[in-house]
């Protein structure tokens, strides 16, 4: 076998990419290299096709003429009996493969496939994570702290080691550190494309973290006994997660928190400290906005369809823990529920 052919094979096979994307591209760069180094400085642009062995790697180059009776142009026609010396099946009206290959152009075969390799591969691994995002979205990935500069974190993702990733400013959570070396998981937000190649925009505040998480750690999520019904996030500091089952004999809230609160505090750990309430989801707003602003106690709660707003009461001494520090409780809970929530206190 070529060790041309045998190359590109076994990089093709290492980086799971289809090894006619490569001989195809090297095949239209080929015919460019021709023109450009054959013809410099003439006027006509003759038709070319340039053709590899998929098996022996051998390269030809054929210019392609009109078979036709009597030849006005030889640069694009070619007589139907000097045709026939080709191929006898070719005949009048038919495009002839005339080989025309230099006998040096194996030389820059060599200088040009080395260019064309290289940017394909990279352009194919992009194409590969891209539709991956695109298909299956990239979600959790692993990794290891690189370099952290003043306003981003350079990271190495485990499953993608030959991609850039990047942790901008916007993606940490407020008080986060991260030192050379430490590894952790990330959320993949968004894959870019540009002529370095590709880059991973990863995220340790996107809700899609935390949910990705609870998938991997809670198996009666992935098996779909359990599902996630709505996340909210202020990352590093307080999430809300609504779950649900459809088997009455499963606890959705108890699978999600584990034997002694394992499965959560699994969970807990990874980010850093950050408090998760596991909410009840309920199709009956009224419910589901009592669950959603635990840990306080709600006596009522009068809806508005008109404009999507609940006045809820609870205990005068649980009012502060009901609108929570900064007013975040009760802002998570409009957030997971799509409901505008006004809390005031009322009496027991």
């Amino acid at each position: 076998m070529n060790e041309l052919i045998k190359a590109i094979k076994d990089l093709c096979l290492e980086k799971g990419i289809d090894e006619n994307v490569i001989l195809d591209a090297l095949e239209a760069a080929l015919v460019a290299a021709y023109k450009k180094n054959y013809y410099k400085g003439k006027n006509d642009d003759p038709n070319v096709l340039v053709s590899i062995d998929r098996k022996t790697g051998e390269i030809h180059v054929y210019a392609q003429k009109e078979v036709v009776e009597l030849v006005d142009d030889p640069r694009e026609q070619i007589s139907l009996e000097d045709a026939r010396d080709i191929s006898g099946e070719y005949n009048i009206g038919d495009i002839a493969n005339v080989e025309v290959t230099p006998k040096d152009f194996g030389r820059m075969s060599a200088m040009t496939a080395k260019q064309v390799v290289t940017q394909r591969i990279r352009e194919a691994e992009r194409g590969i994570i891209t539709n991956e995002h695109q298909e299956h979205s990239l979600g959790l990935v692993n990794g290891t702290i690189m370099l952290k500069e003043a306003d981003k974190v350079f990271v190495r993702v485990e499953q993608y080691p030959d991609a850039d990733a990047i942790l901008p400013k916007r993606e940490q959570p407020d008080g986060e550190e991260y030192a050379q070396g430490d590894s952790m998981r990330f959320y993949v937000s968004d894959v870019r494309s540009g002529y370095k190649g590709t880059q991973l925009i990863l995220s340790r505040t996107h809700p899609g973290l935390v949910k990705k998480l609870f998938e991997k750690e809670v198996p009666e999520i992935e098996e779909g006994i359990v599902e996630i019904k709505g996340i909210a996030r202020e990352g590093g500091s307080r999430t809300k997660i609504a779950v649900f089952s459809n088997d009455s004999d499963i606890d959705a809230q108890g699978a999600c928190i584990g034997t002694k609160g394992m499965r959560v505090q699994a969970i807990n750990d990874e980010l850093r400290n950050e408090k998760i309430d596991i909410i009840k989801w309920s199709e009956n707003p009224q419910e589901f906005i009592t669950e959603a602003l635990s840990p306080a106690t709600v006596l009522s709660c009068e809806l508005n369809e008109e404009d999507k707003s609940a006045k809820v009461k609870v205990p005068e001494h649980q009012l502060s823990l009901a609108i929570g520090k900064s007013g975040q409780n009760v802002r998570l809970a409009a957030k997971l529920t799509s409901w505008k929530i006004d809390i005031s206190a009322g009496e027991e």
